[in-house]
């Protein structure tokens, strides 16, 4: 299936109006001063911040749609992920073992990650699971908010090249917000900065 979002005239806080179009395996790069508004058009966008302006799915309007299961189909990465329960391995319930085990192997982690206390990861260790435990029922659009802040180079390609693989499996799309213009000029087919509530492009 084809996954295209369309933003239209969207408006929150002082931002606006927001035009923006992602079709599938797109990543679209945003960058922009502290305090622009990148996060909270990703919140927007996920349906957790109020905002008016119409954001489409394929054929599906946020508006005509409860908001968990429009949080099914987009879902947001924050810079800091929040965990509910001990161990890792209990907020994984959707994956079979075999493609949990070897999607950890893709991400840099071994097996017995799944019974580790959630108190002994590392924020770094918390992106690439919480990235993870975000796929598990397949998005058609990520929103990914400055995601690999607190990884290491070697764990960083590892990040980029699991959400470029899951983007083409899925035919998804992605906006990634990053301070680092090398990595959007990697990860990114369309680049834009977030500037007095407008978004500018600056391919």
């Amino acid at each position: 299936m084809v996954h295209l979002l369309n933003i239209k005239k969207l408006h929150f806080l002082h931002c606006g109006p927001i035009s923006l179009q992602l079709k599938e395996t797109e990543i679209s790069g945003l960058s922009g001063a502290s305090g622009s508004g990148k996060s909270r058009l990703l919140r927007a966008l996920a349906d957790l911040d109020d905002h008016s302006g119409d954001i489409i799915l394929d054929d599906i309007n946020q508006q005509s749609i409860d908001a968990h299961l429009w949080r099914q189909k987009i879902v947001l990465l924050s810079a800091e992920t929040s965990w509910w329960f001990d161990t890792v391995g209990e907020h994984f319930s959707v994956y079979s073992e075999s493609i949990l085990r070897k999607q950890l192997v893709l991400l840099g982690f071994s097996d017995d990650c799944l019974h580790w206390s959630v108190a002994r990861l590392s924020s770094g260790e918390k992106q690439r699971l919480g990235l993870l435990r975000l796929l598990q029922n397949q998005p058609d659009v990520l929103l990914l908010d400055e995601p690999t802040a607190n990884l290491d180079r070697n764990n960083t390609e590892l990040f980029e090249k699991f959400v470029i693989d899951y983007l083409h499996t899925r035919s998804a799309c992605a906006i990634w917000i990053s301070h680092d213009h090398d990595q959007l000029q990697r990860v990114c087919q369309n680049k834009y900065v977030l500037e007095n509530g407008v978004l500018v492009d600056v391919d």
